[in-house]
């Protein structure tokens, strides 16, 4: 996938509010132009911060992780082209029939609106999890490993007409070994070498991700919490580019 820098970096919205997020895309111009807006500020927002983040020129991935029964999901990824989203996501383990049901449901609703078709992903594993919590907290057996687990989660995105996944930067060749380079990867988790990894526990730098074939990165800390959020993104985009 031919990317610009710019265009391979989505930085994450992670505010309370939808005033301090569109203060910050303010304060950011023209310096990014892609935005995730995830579930802390889509539920105090609603709606409607994906239609004024539109308004401002910007791309915007809803990091909602639907995972529901397929009917629910299906009207959920409509609402979802009707706001404008350029990307959505649902979650891998609601499993085939309501990965289909999503990818069926955005078609339909962007040819009934006249729309571009958002890219739809599937979430395999949380960012935040290792083998152990999978294992012992959730009850998840993988295997001979989280990239195994990740890859067959990616594979049936893939054959239920999915776009793409949401992966760690460590799980990007497995997916890759078994979806192609036509599939698109987006990945959490990442930061840079010289952020702190907070609550995330399988991390890489933004080199490493795109080195590893990711073909997006998503970043919110390093940058929406850095003394100067301008700098932060210079420096990752003079990494990635």
């Amino acid at each position: 996938m031919s990317l610009t820098p710019k265009e391979r970096l989505i930085v994450a919205l992670d505010y309370p509010s939808a005033e301090q997020a569109l203060k910050f895309v303010e304060q950011m111009g023209d310096s990014v132009i892609f935005y995730k807006v995830g579930l802390e500020l889509f539920s105090a927002a609603g709606p409607d911060i994906v239609t004024r983040l539109k308004s401002l020129g910007k791309a915007v991935f809803l990091d909602m992780k639907f995972h529901d029964i397929p009917n629910t999901v299906a009207g959920a990824a409509a609402r979802a082209v009707a706001m404008g989203a350029d990307i959505f996501n649902v979650h891998a383990l609601g499993g085939m029939a309501m990965m289909r049901a999503a990818a069926a449901a955005a078609s339909e609703a962007a040819s009934r609106l006249g729309v571009k078709r958002p890219t739809v992903l599937a979430v395999t594993v949380l960012t935040s999890m290792d083998r152990e919590a999978l294992e012992r907290e959730a009850g998840i057996h993988v295997g001979e490993g989280i990239g195994t687990f990740v890859a067959a989660k990616a594979r049936q995105a893939k054959e239920a007409g999915l776009d793409g996944v949401v992966a760690s930067p460590h799980e990007v060749s497995d997916v890759r070994s078994v979806c192609g380079n036509d599939f698109e990867i987006i990945t959490p988790g990442v930061r840079p070498a010289w952020a702190s990894s907070d609550d995330q526990k399988r991390v890489a730098t933004p080199f490493e991700a795109l080195k590893m074939g990711a073909d997006r990165i998503v970043i919110g800390r390093p940058i929406t919490r850095a003394k100067n959020p301008h700098e932060a993104v210079e420096r990752i985009l003079a990494e990635i580019g």
